[in-house]
């Protein structure tokens, strides 16, 4: 009888986890409570966080996480700025967590929480479908 009582609230775990959820559309705060660029140039390297926010937004693996914040160290070191962009590495490797209930977290588009797992091809889609979407608004 007891076993009884646990399949049904089991199974409902399991299928809710194995189901994609709805993907919000992509936004970026820029460099999540951290400058976007210096006085004299606001911007300078904005373009580097929207990038790494866009990786955060789709989540995934905890290796992809990985991926994304050295690109984002990169991409500082690029920019001329591989001291900002040691700083902020170290943020984000703590600060962007998917166990984190933040808007920056890691796979912030999707309900909290969502953990490291790869997309299924039904999450994929929605990323690919959405993306195209801001290519298109982009360009108008």
């Amino acid at each position: 009888m007891m076993h009884e009582k646990l399949l049904l609230p089991t199974l409902l775990l399991v299928f809710s986890s194995a189901t994609a959820s709805e993907l919000k559309p992509f936004v970026s705060d820029g460099c999540s409570l951290f400058p976007n660029g210096t006085l004299s140039q606001p911007d300078q390297w904005l373009h580097c966080c929207v990038s790494h926010d866009f990786t955060y937004w789709q989540g995934g693996t905890e290796e992809g996480r990985l991926h994304s914040d050295q690109a984002l160290r990169q991409c500082l070191r690029e920019s001329g700025h591989p001291r900002i962009g040691a700083v902020m590495y170290a943020g984000v490797r703590f600060g962007g967590s998917p166990l984190w209930p933040t808007p920056f977290r890691w796979g912030f588009g999707w309900e909290y929480p969502r953990l490291y797992r790869p997309l299924s091809s039904e999450e994929l889609y929605q990323v690919e479908t959405l993306s195209r979407q801001m290519e298109i608004i982009g360009k108008e």
